[in-house]
């Protein structure tokens, strides 16, 4: 079927769309839509305390220009079963780590014991060393599947490149798993110390 072209004075480009629609590649339907957006702005923690239900199979949450008040510090999330009450479920990680520098003489990749988690319910650490520089932030995704589920634990995976306080790009993957079988109803995001100062979390549901 042709497509018709978008003519300019048919869309406003200063509003905020929610795109909602099936995709289907190789006889799979996709189902994407934007639940939820929180923005930060000196914010302590962000959280996600509804629409997380069996209504959809992924979760994914879409960091754009996360920013940290203070220098030197991690990016973490933690998981709740009782709609934010609190937040502490008991989870295992993996944590690698590629990193270059500005200069082109340092380029590494590599798996960090330091920052992984087994059986922890501290919060988890998806980005590392962010600096607070005015142009010094991180962007990426946390996806979450079958946060529902009553019969198995609740897998996540994470990649989030961030600028590193000593000049660095970082490209950080994180996966692991809420050892529960208890439903996961919220998410919390915060620093390992000081606060969001600005920046962006959208919340999808997939299908």
């Amino acid at each position: 079927m042709a497509l018709s072209k978008i003519q300019p004075a048919s869309i406003d480009l200063t509003a905020n769309y929610a795109f909602t629609g099936t995709n289907s590649v190789a006889g799979i339907s996709i189902e994407e839509k934007k639940l939820a957006t929180q923005t930060a702005s000196t914010s302590a923690t962000l959280s996600f305390t509804s629409s997380i239900d069996s209504t959809y199979n992924i979760y994914k949450f879409r960091f754009t220009d996360i920013h940290t008040g203070s220098n030197n510090v991690h990016f973490t999330f933690q998981g709740s079963t009782d709609t934010g009450s609190s937040y502490g479920v008991t989870a295992t990680t993996t944590f690698f780590k590629a990193y270059h520098n500005e200069g082109g003489s340092t380029a590494v990749l590599g798996y960090i014991t330091d920052d992984d988690s087994a059986q922890s319910t501290n919060f988890i650490k998806i980005a590392q060393g962010m600096g607070d520089g005015n142009d010094e932030c991180c962007v990426g995704e946390l996806i979450l599947f079958d946060p529902s589920s009553t019969t198995s634990v609740k897998h996540f995976l994470s990649r989030i490149n961030n600028y590193q306080t000593s000049d660095y790009s970082q490209d950080i993957y994180v996966s692991g798993y809420f050892n529960t079988t208890s439903a996961i109803d919220a998410i919390q995001f915060k620093m390992g110390s000081g606060n969001i100062d600005s920046g962006t979390i959208e919340m999808y549901g997939i299908n």
